[in-house]
């Protein structure tokens, strides 16, 4: 606030100064803001904000008390890798060529790999095409000083790790999960500094370290505007061979839960919810202390739903791998002290698709031409000023299944390799509106709404077939 202040002084005074005169137009172009992009990994709604009573997040309660809540807000896949696709070039997975899972398949019979083999597996030569750009490339050209710590997502080869992506500094994993104290994935070193896989911090809670990175990150760059990706592992489950696959420090089960059995693995994911709402309120702790509160747009967002058992009550249904509301819908939360009102809840449609072109606006920024995007700015959708423009959302995930949302109306087709079939019926039909559990089946009573929603879903399909061909998966 002190350097918010001051700056709008010295700016005053150069107004008001005929000798100076000249100097006021130059000196009065304001820095750009610092922007903040943080997700949480196979959360859903599990936050106390949007009503649940079984976990202690009171920063991002804060967040969403100081800021803006939305509560139809979708990802692009209920799976980790197409929706962080998504979110990170502002284009429909299909379109980017990175609609499925980057995983190795042999560990599903519990095969640690070698070193070597683990070198020329799927998780280390697939990855995001590189002909895609990413938020990180578009801010870049825009002098933004770009870090992202934690989850990538986007492939493990040097071609494809965020330093060649358009950031400048990268900690992290770039395939699906690590555990969380030896940063290792079935048994491979898998935790990058910058281009090269990193023991340095073997040990340390992978929570604690992703934070501890990005509060050093703030600090270091308060003087210049900056743009820090900080999508965390958790609460995602350790990726590893262990059963007991909840990693968490034990201080955060006896502070928060003493009540609950600490060797439930529902405790300690609570418990890592909690650990990753501690790293995000130092992080605001941070932002205010430097003076930098007013001049940071912040966003918070979960990647998918949440995935095993349920541990508060379920408001919506399904989970992560399902095209039900409780794989794709997921909490949103957008903070900037003067720009955003504070308290606000917005009931509007709205993706992670109008992530990149919200940040490219906010930031001064200019969209690449010849580039297809598929989402908009959100930001007067946010501020209250305007209804979001989006009206119909597509998802295809070839392992489970298809499904559209035009209007309130949602249309979902289960497939036969689904692993999250809950029905026995091939379709369903429901009407949000009315129904956002998705417990009743429209089909029969709205057959033309069905054939209408159907009808966008194909012309989509064909409007992905059409675009150019993107790897890893499609066409190849």
């Amino acid at each position: 606030m002190r350097a918010f202040r001051s700056r709008h002084s010295v700016l005053l005074r150069l107004a008001l100064c005929p000798a100076l005169a000249p100097f006021a137009t130059a000196a009065a172009a304001p820095r750009p803001p610092n922007l903040i992009l943080i997700v949480s990994d196979d959360q859903g709604f599990d936050l106390a904000c949007y009503g649940s009573k079984q976990f202690v997040t009171p920063h991002l309660d804060r967040m969403a008390a100081e800021g803006v809540r939305a509560t139809s807000f979708y990802v692009t896949a209920s799976v980790c890798t197409p929706s962080r696709s998504g979110l990170i070039t502002g284009r429909y997975p299909q379109r980017n060529g990175t609609y499925e899972m980057i995983r190795n398949d042999m560990v599903n019979y519990g095969h640690r790999y070698t070193k070597a083999e683990y070198a020329i597996s799927p998780e280390m030569t697939l990855g995001l095409d590189p002909r895609e750009l990413t938020f990180g490339d578009v801010l870049h050209t825009s002098g933004y000083r770009n870090a992202c710590f934690g989850k990538w997502d986007m492939g493990q080869a040097r071609r494809f790790l965020p330093l060649q992506r358009g950031f400048d500094v990268f900690v992290g994993h770039g395939n699906n999960g690590i555990d969380y104290y030896t940063h290792e994935r079935y048994g491979a070193p898998s935790l990058f500094r910058g281009n090269q896989l990193s023991v340095a911090d073997k040990g340390t809670y992978a929570t604690e370290l992703f934070r501890r990175e990005a509060v050093s990150f703030v600090r270091a760059h308060r003087d210049r505007p900056f743009f820090l990706y900080l999508p965390f592992n958790a609460p995602h489950a350790a990726s590893n061979l262990e059963k007991d696959s909840n990693q968490v420090p034990a201080h955060y089960l006896k502070k928060y839960y003493p009540d609950r059995d600490p060797a439930l693995p529902a405790t300690k994911y609570a418990g890592m919810v909690t650990a990753m709402d501690e790293a995000i309120g130092e992080l605001f702790a941070a932002l205010r202390e430097l003076g930098l509160d007013r001049d940071t747009f912040v966003l918070f967002m979960a990647d998918n739903g949440r995935n095993g058992a349920r541990i508060d009550e379920v408001r919506l249904r399904g989970g992560k791998s399902s095209g039900f509301e409780g794989g794709l819908r997921v909490p949103l939360l957008a903070w900037w002290p003067g720009v955003l009102p504070a308290g606000r809840t917005t009931h509007e449609f709205l993706t992670a698709l109008e992530i990149l072109p919200t940040l490219t606006a906010a930031g001064g920024a200019r969209l690449p031409t010849g580039v297809k995007f598929d989402g908009f700015d959100m930001l007067p959708v946010l501020q209250g000023k305007t209804p979001s423009p989006r009206q119909e959302m597509f998802w295809d995930w070839p392992d489970g299944y298809q499904a559209a949302r035009v209007g309130n109306w949602k249309w979902i087709s289960h497939s036969p390799r689904s692993r999250r079939g809950e029905v026995p019926e091939t379709e369903e039909l429901f009407d949000l509106a009315a129904d956002p559990g998705e417990k009743n089946n429209l089909i029969k009573a709205h057959p033309e709404r069905l054939a209408a929603v159907k009808a966008r879903f194909a012309a989509w399909q064909a409007e992905m077939e059409a675009a150019e061909p993107r790897g890893p998966f499609r066409n190849h």
